[in-house]
């Protein structure tokens, strides 16, 4: 889960959106991932064990995250910023 504010920092797929009108520019062949500077390009590439956890230490799918999901979830806060998005008090979790 993350806050509104952190929305526009989450990673892009590498796929493009088969609705949306594709641009002329485009080369075959070419890694959309690795092309900086074009736009529709990506400039920060993801790197899967870059961040881990504060809480459990397990990998981060997302290249900013400071929470894996499963542990923002259960703090109620948001997987990036840490900031508390929802309050979890009446909610029933286990502490496995």
């Amino acid at each position: 889960m993350v806050c509104t504010k952190c929305e526009k920092k989450l990673s892009k797929l590498a796929a493009p959106d088969p609705f949306q009108p594709s641009s002329s520019t485009r080369t075959v062949g070419e890694n959309k991932l690795a092309v900086k500077g074009r736009p529709g390009s990506s400039t920060k590439r993801f790197t899967p064990y870059g961040s881990k956890c504060k809480d459990c230490k397990s990998p981060t799918t997302q290249n900013a995250a400071k929470y894996c999901h499963g542990c923002a979830f259960k703090r109620g806060a948001c997987a990036i910023c840490g900031k508390q998005i929802l309050d979890t008090t009446g909610f029933a979790m286990s502490n496995k």
